[in-house]
């Protein structure tokens, strides 16, 4: 039972959002309900931070972190990769897609992951994924239980992609569906926007939400704990070449003793549009391209290279013992600037053309600085990295296609 109509007025009076409810009576029974429950379980406290934005952004002092470079993952993959292999058939590794995303910059109003990357045959970014993943289960001989997040936006056509695809493959028992949790839109004011009659204005939380989002949904208990699982690789949809639960990268963070891991490539440029791992107040950390200033793009370790020259692919392994302990933290609140459509004055629909709002994310890198370590690992990168954000250019489909044809991967 959702809350009431009164408890309702109650709560959207408390933050200044009575119009929430200008066109209740114009509602189904089901409508109402809908809306009702909406108000009910969306955190209405965040709004108040895009009036704190400079707090937000306050940073620590940022110190470079080493890497475990190319050479040395080499010298030591066969002791790293038979304790990875050794973790992973025992069921403590499990992997996270984050596929909430929608295709918009690709030109699809589909979830991303169902966009075909082939030219002469079909080949979609969730196949090339699960592609990655079946290497180690063959390796392994074990197969390695697949959570992936989807949004309310895409959640049903991701399920139902799957199901008609038969999974590509992949034995239907270790996959596990859940919804990311949402957060909402408002205008510059932190006045709400209504996205519908019925219905506030809403986009998923951000990636950082994650893992509040499987607990919530039932997997920590029912699937992670039960099956003993206590590894999470992390990582994203858009990045076709990536390898999962990768046995050489577990074994070396559980032989490092670090209760995190991220992959790393060598950054081509200081200024290049990637997150550079780091130290903030001597703890892991990212610092994301656009906070990158002069003195740290030309700060030198002590070998004379860029001091921060590993950028992240978001593709991180936590220790889930690590994550149910930072999970009663609460992270870092992002307030970013978007298009939102909304209902106008008289009730008509609105796509705005430039900014109009802010939406409120928490991100993964976050979860990295309330780590208590977290190991660099570097990888190759035409080898594990081409993701896959616009539709030509940088880090396109055109790209990524080209990374694929030099890995072997018919399209």
């Amino acid at each position: 039972m959702s809350i009431t109509l009164e408890q309702a007025k109650e709560k959207l009076k408390r933050y200044g959002q009575e119009h929430v409810l200008k066109y209740y009576e114009e509602l189904s029974q089901a409508e109402k309900a809908a809306l009702l429950e909406q108000i009910e379980t969306s955190d209405m406290d965040v709004l108040d931070s895009c009036r704190h934005q400079e707090e937000l952004l306050k940073r620590g002092v940022i110190t470079p972190l080493a890497a475990m470079e190319l050479p040395r993952i080499r010298e030591n993959e066969e002791k790293y990769t038979a304790a990875g292999l050794e973790a992973i058939r025992a069921g403590k590794v499990g992997a996270v897609l984050l596929a909430g995303g929608m295709g918009t910059r690709l030109g699809s109003d589909a979830p991303k992951g169902v966009y075909n990357v082939g030219l002469t045959r079909e080949l979609y970014i969730f196949q090339c994924l699960i592609r990655n993943l079946m290497d180690v289960v063959r390796q392994a001989e074990s197969w390695v239980h697949l959570f992936v997040m989807t949004s309310d936006k895409n959640h049903e056509t991701t399920v139902r992609f799957f199901e008609e695809h038969a999974f590509f493959g992949y034995r239907p028992e270790y996959v596990h569906f859940f919804m990311q949790k949402m957060a909402l839109a408002v205008d510059y004011e932190g006045r709400i926007y209504l996205e519908e009659k019925g219905r506030m204005a809403s986009s998923p939380n951000g990636n950082g939400g994650w893992f509040i989002s499987l607990k919530d949904a039932g997997l920590l208990e029912s699937v992670v704990r039960r099956q003993g699982i206590e590894w999470l690789n992390v990582f994203a949809v858009d990045n076709v070449l990536q390898r999962i639960a990768d046995p050489c990268f577990v074994g070396a963070v559980m032989d490092r003793n670090c209760t995190a891991g991220a992959k790393v490539v060598r950054k081509v440029t200081p200024d290049e549009k990637v997150g550079a791992i780091c130290l903030e107040d001597g703890r892991p950390s990212i610092v994301e391209y656009y906070d990158m200033t002069q003195e740290l793009m030309e700060a030198k370790d002590a070998k004379g290279e860029p001091a921060y020259n590993f950028g992240v692919i978001l593709n991180y392994l936590f220790r889930v013992d690590e994550l149910e302990r930072i999970v009663s933290q609460s992270l870092p609140l992002h307030v970013v600037e978007k298009k939102i459509p909304y209902l106008g004055e008289t009730g008509e629909k609105v796509k705005p053309e430039a900014p109009n709002g802010y939406k409120f994310e928490n991100l993964v890198l976050d979860m990295i600085h309330q780590m208590e370590s977290c190991l660099p690992f570097e990888v190759v990168r035409e080898k594990e990295f081409a993701p896959i954000k616009n539709r030509t250019g940088v880090d396109s489909v055109e790209s990524a296609r080209q990374l694929l044809r030099q890995n072997g991967v018919e399209l």
